[in-house]
């Protein structure tokens, strides 16, 4: 490394997965990272919450399915070590597991079938303070969400309508499942104007995390009408 450059901030990380093959051989493209650094392996609720305690993490990796519960120990971790992000692997495609997950504090949801470049791609993005659920099943929950509606209310202040026009773009950005850097190159902007704006958006719209102004602007069923 010549002098100039500097050292990768390195994000440490705990692995919790019960299937011991899945999580050693996660360990090992994980370690192969100079950015990523694993420092603790578990296989059930309790070792995860034990082992954020003890070496508080900065992104721990959960099982959805392990002893005690991966839900349960998101639960705790968010609560009482709010610096971890939590990322939740599993098999699971059901809706409800999704929005549970994101209810207990999870910044991401990771189907387990994901390449190893995908999936490095997005431990980067949460490590970044970004979220994110699979577009395929957050576009399935939407719809089922929309579905269950009998008559939409006509507009009872839907809070998309206190949006500017670039907002709005930006937010209709986000619903397409496009990063901070995608939204700054499509309208010229830089990748910190947008990430300002996004601040300001998730205020208006009073929601936690981009993850949720998204399934917001899709559900309002208005998105559209702002490019007419």
């Amino acid at each position: 490394m010549s002098e100039n450059q500097t050292a990768p901030e390195i994000t440490r990380v705990v692995i919790v997965d019960d299937h011991a093959l899945f999580r050693e051989g996660l360990a090992s493209i994980l370690e192969a990272q100079v950015d990523l650094e694993v420092v603790g392996q578990g296989g059930s609720a309790e070792e995860a919450i034990r082992l954020t305690k003890e070496q508080r993490p900065e992104m721990i990796l959960v099982d959805l399915d392990m002893p005690g519960g991966g839900l349960e120990a998101a639960r705790v971790i968010s609560s009482e070590y709010p610096d971890t992000k939590i990322v939740i692997l599993t098999a699971s495609e059901e809706d409800d597991n999704l929005l549970s997950a994101l209810k207990c504090g999870a910044k991401a949801y990771i189907l387990k079938g994901v390449a190893a470049r995908e999936l490095l791609r997005i431990l980067r993005i949460v490590a970044e303070g970004e979220s994110y659920v699979p577009p395929a099943l957050a576009a399935s929950m939407l719809l089922e969400m929309n579905m269950s509606k009998t008559r939409p209310r006509k507009e009872l202040e839907n809070p998309i309508d206190s949006l500017t026009e670039r907002e709005r773009e930006i937010l209709e950005g986000l619903a397409g499942g496009l990063s901070n850097k995608e939204i700054g190159l499509k309208l010229f902007l830089s990748e910190k104007t947008i990430k300002h704006y996004i601040t300001n958006i998730l205020q208006k719209l009073q929601v936690r995390n981009r993850v949720e102004a998204a399934l917001l602007a899709q559900k309002s069923g208005k998105m559209d009408q702002g490019n007419e």
